[in-house]
């Protein structure tokens, strides 16, 4: 399978880089756990990046797009926008969420009055959020993510034609894209540390067994981004159930090697390390977590 980026790619990429430029680096003064702009998410509509997918670019620009905006150290909702809206309603808002039926329990990621919270259970379903649906989590979620409880679901909400399988399909490629990028970001802002951290008067990179299991890392972080890629361009759902799974497994063991080599830095709100990898943590339980998710992928792959 050829992966190598199309011109239209490129140029995508290079234009969400030139617009995200400025917000390359955290501004943590009063930030808490997770980091937002208002900016950012306006530029980002405002430029149709969020809209490749319904413009005929394709699946796999979508994920190109999750993923390189999941570098950056500001929370965006790219994943359901970029996948999951279009091929629901390409005339939907990009102010989306996504939730599966039966786990309202569970916090829900960029859940506010004004999105449209798209339900995934037997059938795909939606409806536009009222300060009425939504509680605060506050200080009970620990995620680098704007996140809120649903109160409930409205009796009247509209039905997609779109089959819950194939939401779940594109999720899983969203989730497996998101993850490569924070992975990305995580390792960046570590090996940045490590580069410029000294011990015994020499950089904590220069010492072998941190190269080693930074470059485990890096592994972990490329096959996360191929087979995120993979799926999308396959459209199979075995391999977007595997992405996923993969992305879930690469996350739990990249994140305690990453926080390990910030010492008591990793501890901390101070180095923004937990703009990545507190996303990541949240990222590992969604649909069912590694479990679930490997159920599906042997499913996908030998029925």
């Amino acid at each position: 399978m050829d992966l190598a980026l199309t011109d239209d790619q490129r140029e995508i990429l290079a234009a969400i880089d030139a617009l995200t430029r400025p917000y390359a680096a955290a501004n943590l003064h009063g930030a808490g756990f997770a980091l937002t702009s208002g900016a950012l998410d306006a530029e980002l509509a405002e430029g149709g990046f969020l809209d490749v997918m319904a413009m005929g670019l394709g699946e796999v620009t979508a994920a190109l797009v999750v993923e390189r905006l999941a570098r950056l150290p500001y929370a965006v909702e790219a994943q359901a926008a970029a996948l999951v809206r279009p091929a629901l309603d390409a005339a939907m808002p990009c102010g989306v969420c996504l939730v599966e039926e039966g786990m309202l329990h569970r916090p829900v990621r960029y859940l506010t009055a004004g999105v449209t919270v798209i339900v995934v259970g037997d059938v795909v379903r939606s409806f536009a959020a009222g300060p009425e649906h939504i509680r605060d989590a506050g200080d009970e979620v620990l995620f680098a993510y704007p996140m809120a409880y649903l109160t409930g679901l409205p009796g009247a909400m509209q039905t997609h034609a779109i089959g819950a399988d194939e939401v779940r399909r594109l999720w899983r490629v969203g989730l497996a894209a998101e993850s490569a990028g924070l992975l990305a970001g995580a390792l960046a802002s570590t090996v940045a540390h490590v580069s410029e951290r000294k011990q015994f008067s020499r950089p904590l990179a220069t010492f072998q067994a941190l190269r080693h299991r930074l470059a485990e890392a890096q592994v972990l972080t490329n096959g996360c981004y191929w087979l995120a890629l993979k799926a999308a361009a396959s459209g199979d759902a075995g391999d977007a159930a595997l992405a996923a799974l993969y992305a879930q497994d690469a996350a739990r063991r990249a994140v305690y090697d990453l926080h390990q080599f910030l010492g008591a830095m990793g501890m901390t709100l101070e180095h923004p390390l937990h703009l990545w990898t507190y996303r990541l943590k949240a990222l590992s339980s969604e649909l069912g977590g590694r479990g679930e998710n490997a159920l599906a992928a042997a499913d996908a792959i030998w029925g």
